[in-house]
């Protein structure tokens, strides 16, 4: 099945650049892609034309293939009570850094599930891939997007959720396990998580699912991936491994963090965005401790706060606020070209097949 995917896909290594919306970027998509692998964009923090923007500075960099990321959460449902109060919960953190923090909070990404501009621009566009994560976009827009000749993947961190997305008609399943970084797929943040692990879930969705798997979190390197094509992946999906590449978005305090001890500590919070993220332990990740889920704002309305935190503290060279998004393996991330990564990968991944 791995050749299949990796002939549907254009590619020539089992590897795929994750999306990464705000640090992934065009140049490490395209040089990625040049260099046999996947390159990958993550839009969901843009609207249709800033993602048009984005597609085509790769194109003018690279004709490889491109795997255009979406997110699909349910839309946000404000509630001004706890908004209010989150606000109130986090003052201080602002007023320590001499700011104020906004009056109301809002929903500041759209969901694919209803952007129909999206969709056009996509239909119009023709990527050859896109992906999904938080859960699928309406039948009809998977149809659209089949119909255009798209490659669809979708994430899963569970059984029950691969199912579904085996039932929606999507090419192939992206198993994120326990141990990535970023925000966990997860269909419902509010249902209980199994936390499976990569491994874990590599190998039950490779016995019980007739669709190629690819494999998500703590892969770090060549023999990590050589790990998930043993256990019935297809290919693996490496995040944390391109963040301290030359062409990664990360800023200055966020590479700091990943080259230093903090790299050795990550934590699954809601409190920087809204829903279950695992990042580098901050100072935000802090503040999140002990605190329910119910008094975080729905994604994405707690993320305009977590925004403006962060703002506030890099204005006074405090970086400890950032979204320092980063997976389980994050101290073994080396600093190098995206190209020379890719390249790097496939030597290990060669030697550890023999």
């Amino acid at each position: 099945m791995t050749k299949s995917l990796l002939d549907r896909l254009g590619i020539r290594l089992p590897i795929i650049q994750a999306p990464m919306a705000g640090i992934s970027s065009p140049a490490m998509a395209a040089a990625v892609s040049e260099a046999g692998a996947l390159g990958s964009l993550g839009v969901g923090a843009t609207d249709a034309e800033g993602a048009r923007t984005m597609i085509r500075a790769v194109r003018e960099r690279s004709a490889g293939p491109l795997n255009v990321n979406l997110f699909t959460h349910r839309p946000a449902i404000a509630d001004a009570a706890v908004e209010a109060a989150w606000i109130e919960r986090l003052r201080p953190a602002f007023e320590a850094l001499g700011a104020t923090p906004p009056t109301a909070l809002h929903e500041i990404y759209k969901s694919f599930v209803e952007d129909d501009a999206m969709l056009a621009m996509l239909i119009e566009e023709r990527p050859g891939v896109v992906s999904f994560h938080f859960g699928l976009p309406r039948p009809a827009t998977i149809a659209a997007l089949r119909e255009a000749g798209i490659t669809l993947l979708a994430s899963a961190t569970s059984l029950a959720e691969a199912r579904r997305v085996a039932a929606a008609g999507i090419d192939a399943i992206v198993a994120q396990g326990w141990e990535a970084g970023g925000h966990r797929g997860s269909f419902d943040p509010q249902a209980p998580d199994d936390r499976l692990g990569t491994l874990a879930l590599t190998r039950l969705l490779a016995r019980e699912i007739d669709l190629p798997v690819i494999a998500a979190g703590g892969i770090m390197d060549g023999a990590g991936i050589a790990a998930a094509l043993k256990l019935g992946a297809s290919a693996a999906q490496l995040g944390t491994a391109f963040l301290l590449a030359d062409e990664s978005m990360a800023d200055a305090g966020y590479r700091a963090a990943l080259v230093s001890e903090a790299a050795h500590h990550t934590t699954m919070t809601r409190a920087i965005s809204g829903r279950p993220a695992r990042s580098l332990a901050n100072r935000f990740t802090a503040l999140g401790e002990h605190i329910a889920p119910g008094e975080v704002p729905a994604y994405p309305i707690a993320y305009d706060l977590g925004k403006a935190l962060h703002a506030a503290g890099k204005a006074k060279g405090e970086f400890g606020y950032g979204a320092q998004w980063a997976g389980q393996g994050a101290p073994l991330a080396r600093a190098m070209p995206a190209a020379r990564l890719i390249e790097t990968l496939a030597a290990e991944l060669d030697a550890a097949s023999r």
